[in-house]
């Protein structure tokens, strides 16, 4: 089969390499694709949010299945017009993707589904959010309604904070995300992450994972596009597990296919669970980044089957195949992440680290230029490893980490210390 995937980051380094393993594969293309990327598979210049762009180049290509790594094509509905193209493809449709692409759309979903989440409150008004803040009082979290490349959500501690929180996204520090505002119940105990994929029927489970959002040990400073991550998470047990699917997962699925847009792709999961109880933080149409990077490492090349099922409608026949083993990815960034950073810097001492199915560098934000391995993002590498534990996958991982010259780079020291500590 000829591959294309959609998206240039982390995440689709990640699916590249498990979807090559797969004898199935021919070819596969990614665009735009980067310098790692560009190592394993063909890239190209094409605008990912042009539906009739990525058709025509399809066509062009003798594509025969279209993977949609990132959130913003499919809210642009670029999965639509493959379809109606008659391509294969793995992603929602831009009805569906309204559960990550809107969050006053998803409160909505699990009210009718009756899926437990935060108690919330929805606003295109200013003054109305800020009495709101002031009535409820801190600690709250405030969410840019839209797409805001996963940094529109300010957990305010302190009522100043919230009041903040809502001015600057009323001031448009989120442009048109935070034209409309949800202000949530702080919820307390420990997140994870929950993968399912969806056909519009059948619901598979895939794996859980656990993200590290702030920037700093400890879980301090701001929150970030995510620092690290491993899987399987802990606190997700198989009993948390089937609470959720059977109370949030499968109500909200249903209730979707009862309005006509039955969902299609990958759903994840954010879940707050305390006391073996999960309550939904919110829904992601797409693999969550780095949650792909080590859910792709312990899948392999069953990932792309399971996905073609699920755009197949063949979830039913499918089950996955998980071994007893753990997988854990640091992020390296940029100084100044996710602040202002300084992008062209060399990165140095990646040729000389092993890739295979226990140890891989995924970039995330890299150029090569003039034979070089340059950062180009803020997000720039992803230091994966497995291990039949994961104290043995995090000290591989670090391992690795130790070996990059890159002096302009920085990175938590302390990726899995929830599940480790």
């Amino acid at each position: 089969m000829n591959i294309l995937i959609l998206g240039s980051g982390g995440r689709e380094h990640a699916l590249a390499w498990a979807t090559l393993q797969n004898p199935k594969c021919d070819k596969l293309i990614v665009a735009p694709g980067n310098a790692g990327i560009a190592a394993i598979a063909d890239c190209a210049s094409i605008d990912i949010m042009d539906g009739a762009t990525v058709v025509t180049f399809c066509e062009e290509n003798s594509i025969d299945f279209v993977i949609v790594g990132p959130e913003a094509p499919l809210a642009a509905g670029v999965a639509d017009d493959l379809r109606g193209a008659g391509f294969a493809v793995f992603g929602p449709s831009a009805a569906a993707a309204q559960l990550e692409a809107s969050k006053a759309f998803t409160k909505e979903i699990c009210d009718a589904a009756q899926a437990p989440t935060a108690a919330y409150g929805h606003f295109t008004d200013h003054a109305a959010a800020r009495a709101y803040v002031a009535q409820q009082r801190a600690p709250i979290v405030i969410k840019a309604d839209g797409l805001a490349a996963g940094k529109g959500v300010i957990i305010a501690m302190t009522d100043q904070e919230a009041a903040d929180a809502v001015d600057e996204m009323f001031d448009g520090a989120f442009g048109a995300a935070g034209a409309e505002v949800v202000i949530e119940e702080f919820m307390e105990g420990e997140e994870a992450s929950f993968f399912i994929l969806c056909d519009g029927e059948t619901v598979l489970p895939i794996g859980t994972a656990q993200d590290h959002k702030r920037v700093g040990d400890g879980d301090t400073g701001p929150n970030t596009g995510g620092m690290g991550a491993y899987s399987p998470a802990p606190v997700l047990t198989d009993a948390i597990a089937e609470r959720a699917l059977r109370e949030i997962i499968r109500p909200t699925m249903a209730e979707m296919a009862k309005r006509g847009m039955p969902y299609q792709g990958v759903l994840y999961a954010g879940l707050m669970i305390k006391d073996g109880v999960p309550r939904l933080v919110e829904y992601n149409a797409r693999f969550g980044d780095p949650e792909c990077q080590v859910l792709m490492m312990r899948l392999g090349a069953q990932a792309f089957d399971l996905m073609h099922a699920a755009a197949d409608g063949r979830l039913s026949e499918m089950q996955v195949n998980w071994g007893a083993d753990h997988a854990l990815t640091v992020v390296m960034a940029a100084d100044g992440y996710p602040g202002t950073y300084q992008k062209g810097s060399v990165i140095k001492g990646l040729d000389a680290l092993p890739e295979d199915s226990k140890n891989m560098v995924f970039h995330a934000g890299t150029t090569a230029k003039d034979g070089a391995i340059t950062a180009s993002g803020g997000r720039v590498l992803n230091v994966t490893a497995r291990g039949d534990t994961l104290a043995e996958a995090r000290a591989r991982a670090y391992d690795m980490v130790d070996q990059i010259d890159w002096p302009e780079g920085f990175c938590r020291r302390d990726i899995g210390w929830r599940a480790l500590d």
